[in-house]
């Protein structure tokens, strides 16, 4: 058996098919709901976050409102998300509650990972949740998702998440139990896959062809997440969640193929950052805040000697040191109006000066990327704990 043990994780991200949650006859799969949640709250006590993608609004809305299994027009199935997400959310507020844990519903759209301003709001409240030890239940908002901006299937969704927030660990739970090197239903010969190194052309040939039944909406979506997934450092299981307690069943040796992640992960977002050619702004910092930064802390407003620059919160700006070069980019936290006003200041003074809570960084060292000093390499910001 290959036995894989979740608990060695720091940061999973599990992904919950449809069909797995949501029968279309009885509608919400309660027990087994109660069961994958014991499992979750087993994780968390073993020192682990956990975020869960979790599809089935809209099936679980069909449901409610009666609509059959007949296929539905977009504003059917909008409304019958707008009721299946308050159900489900009060599914999984409950079942979580039973082990004295609390959920927070965040609903997204593709604009929220893919615009930079949108991508640090929901980022800072899904890392918000974490630290306030709250379960983020995360979905695509089909209530406005049109076909133009809708991520089109949760694997991708679960997928930019767990890379976004910086996830070792994606699950994909649903209807099949792992990559096979062809459709099995098809083909008596193919043969399971328990390990992959790397998602390659011939890994992907495995999915089928782009139209065919297997792909859509099945096994290609789920590699197109992978590579996503472990390009960025993240691993990835697939797995059945069929059954009772799943990811329990993952650990216990159930059949499951684990996609290893990149030995040398590609950072796209901050390359993205570092390769912006001209900053929307610049702000100079004291020696202090410089080396705070490249010890791996965030840019506190106390640092800011000079703000320069017509820059709106989201945009890139370059950090320049004392002597006038350039230490690093980073995606500002404010817009050059309140950057200025509160440029030196401390955090406890900030509130009073802008009128309102704000966040404690100018520039977060998760949005950060520093220039080498002289004579080293290039370093990032680091993942430590700092202001």
């Amino acid at each position: 058996m290959n036995r894989l043990s979740l608990t060695s994780y720091r940061r999973v991200t599990v992904k919950i098919g449809s069909a797995l949650l949501v029968d279309r006859t009885a509608g919400l799969k309660r027990a087994w709901l109660a069961a994958l949640v014991d499992d979750i709250a087993r994780l968390l006590s073993a020192g682990a976050e956990v975020m869960v993608v979790s599809s089935g609004a809209v099936a679980l809305g069909r449901t409610v409102l009666g609509l059959g299994k007949r296929t539905l027009r977009l504003e059917e199935s909008q409304a019958a998300a707008a009721v299946g997400q308050i159900a489900l959310a009060g599914a999984w507020a409950g079942e979580l509650g039973r082990h004295g844990l609390t959920s927070g519903q965040v609903l997204m759209t593709l604009g929220d990972t893919e615009e930079r301003r949108r991508y640090l709001n929901v980022r800072a409240t899904i890392s918000t949740l974490l630290k306030m030890k709250a379960v983020p239940v995360i979905n695509e908002n089909d209530t406005v998702a049109t076909s133009e901006i809708r991520y089109g299937d949760n694997d991708r969704l679960a997928a930019r998440v767990a890379t976004m927030m910086g996830s070792d660990l994606l699950i994909l739970l649903s209807d099949v139990d792992g990559l096979y090197t062809a459709a099995p239903e098809r083909d008596a010969d193919a043969r399971f896959i328990p390990v992959v190194e790397a998602i390659t052309p011939e890994i992907m040939g495995m999915a089928g062809d782009a139209a065919s039944e297997f792909s859509r909406g099945g096994m290609r979506t789920k590699l197109d997440a992978g590579r996503i997934a472990t390009a960025a450092g993240t691993a990835m299981i697939i797995a059945s969640g069929k059954e009772m307690n799943p990811l329990a069943a993952i650990e216990q040796g159930a059949r499951a193929t684990l996609f290893r992640a990149s030995r040398t992960p590609v950072r796209a977002y901050k390359t993205w950052i570092a390769g912006q050619l001209e900053p929307a702004g610049r702000i100079g910092v004291d020696e202090g805040a410089l080396k705070a930064l490249r010890s791996g802390k965030s840019l506190l407003p106390a640092g800011v000697k000079s703000v320069s620059g017509a820059f709106a919160r989201g945009d890139t700006v370059a950090i320049v040191g004392p002597d006038g070069h350039e230490a690093g980019r980073g995606l500002v936290a404010y817009d050059a109006a309140d950057a200025v006003k509160i440029a030196g200041l401390k955090t406890g003074d900030i509130a009073a000066v802008l009128g309102y809570e704000a966040r404690a960084a100018m520039v977060h060292r998760d949005d950060l990327v520093l220039s080498p000093p002289a004579g080293e390499r290039e370093v990032e910001g680091q993942n430590v704990e700092g202001a």
